[in-house]
C-alpha cells in the first residue's frame, strides 16, 4: 500500500527522481501545489487536482492533464483521449529531459492550474 509520495518514489532511478523534482519545482513557480499519493499515481493539486503523475519509468515521468476540450494543436502531448461518458479529454505528457518542460508545456500546465 502507498501511504505517501515517498513510498511511490521508492526504488526509482536517480535520473527519474531528478526529473520528478525538476517538474515539481517548475509547477511550484506557477502556483502552490500539493502532492497526494494514491495506490496507482501521484495527484498534483492546487485548489483541486489538475494533473496526475501516472508513471515513473527508468528515464521518464508520465503526466496526465485533464482538460474539458482537446488541445490538438501542440507538439508536447503524446496522446489525447476523451474519457468515455464525460466531457473530459486526458492529455498525456511524457518528460524524458528537463528541456522537455519548455514554454509550450508551461502554458498548458498554467492553463490546467487556472481551471482548477
Amino acid at each position: 500500500m502507498v501511504n505517501n509520495t515517498e513510498d511511490f518514489l521508492n526504488g526509482k532511478t536517480e535520473y527519474t527522481l531528478g526529473l520528478f523534482r525538476f517538474f515539481i519545482e517548475r509547477l511550484a513557480e506557477m502556483s502552490e501545489v500539493n502532492l497526494r499519493a494514491t495506490k496507482s499515481m501521484i495527484v498534483i493539486e492546487s485548489k483541486t487536482p489538475f494533473a496526475y503523475l501516472t508513471q515513473l519509468g527508468k528515464n521518464f515521468i508520465h503526466i496526465v492533464i485533464p482538460f474539458d476540450q482537446a488541445h490538438e494543436d501542440n507538439l508536447c502531448f503524446t496522446k489525447i483521449a476523451k474519457v468515455p461518458g464525460t466531457r473530459q479529454f486526458n492529455h498525456h505528457l511524457r518528460i524524458y529531459f528537463k528541456e522537455d518542460i519548455n514554454g509550450e508545456v508551461k502554458i498548458f500546465l498554467k492553463m490546467a492550474i487556472d481551471q482548477c
